[in-house]
This record gives structure tokens, C-alpha cells and sequence, in this order.
């Protein structure tokens, strides 16, 4: 985005650049408890930051045919995501990354058997395993 400075002669301030895009912005949604939630995403340096797209197309190129959206003002949207010290606002991000693979269900360990089962005692610290008395232990 080229940035815009105006100023005179005279050597006044340059008015700040516009540098909101006009009208509704398509912004990228998902269920939420209450109805709909705007997505957060993440900068390459992984700051949060709100995402919106200045088309349909541009939304559907990114994230998909399958990401539902809704439009919003850029006001709007930095209202909605301000309460949750999100302060960034990308518009039209060109690249993104997959989400990461959904990490494996951790194996549910059998309590039927072994030494477990023998009266050891879970603990949740390495001081709190030493003073339990283990029989297993040989």
C-alpha cells in the first residue's frame, strides 16, 4: 500500500495518510458460543491481528471456499477486536500459512495392570512421587 503524504509549501504538518480502505470490508468468521466470532490471526513474528478482504474472491483465494465471512466496516472491526488487545489490522493478507495438523490423541493408558495398578499413587510433582511409597519398586 503506497502511503500518501499531503502538505504545503509553508511547511505545515502533512495530514496523516488515509490509510483505511473504504466501505465493507469482507472479515473472516467462525461459530462462536453467541453466533459468530471474527478470526484472529497471527503476523509472521506472531502478533495477533484482525484479518479483513476487500472482496469475496480475495477471502475465497486465501482462506478458501469454505471460510464463511460477514462484512464490517474497518471501525466496526477494530471495536469488536479491541477488548482483546488486538490493535493490528491486515487487509487482504496474500500469504498464509496451513493451520497446523490437529496433534494426536494421546493413548489412554490401562489402569487394569502393571505396576500402576499396585497402589502408586499419581503425582504431579518429582517431590511429590519420592515421598509415596512404591512397592513396585525393587
Amino acid at each position: 500500500m503506497t502511503e500518501l503524504r499531503h502538505g504545503d509549501e509553508h511547511g505545515d504538518e502533512p495530514e496523516p495518510p488515509d490509510r483505511s480502505p473504504a466501505g465493507l470490508l469482507y472479515v473472516p468468521v467462525r461459530p462462536g458460543a453467541f453466533g459468530c466470532a471474527t478470526r484472529l490471526l497471527r503476523t509472521p513474528l506472531g502478533e495477533r491481528t484482525a484479518v479483513a478482504f476487500t472482496s469475496a474472491g480475495r477471502l475465497t483465494a486465501t482462506l478458501g471456499p469454505d471460510q464463511a465471512w460477514i462484512r464490517l466496516a474497518e471501525p466496526a472491526l477494530r471495536t469488536l477486536t479491541a477488548p482483546l488487545g488486538v490493535t493490528t489490522l491486515t487487509v487482504d493478507p496474500q500469504l498464509t500459512a496451513p493451520s497446523p495438523a490437529q496433534a494426536p490423541v494421546p493413548r489412554s493408558r490401562s489402569r487394569t495392570s502393571g505396576p500402576r495398578a499396585v497402589g502408586a499413587v499419581h503425582a504431579t510433582t518429582a517431590t511429590a512421587l519420592v515421598s509415596v511409597p512404591t512397592k513396585w519398586i525393587r
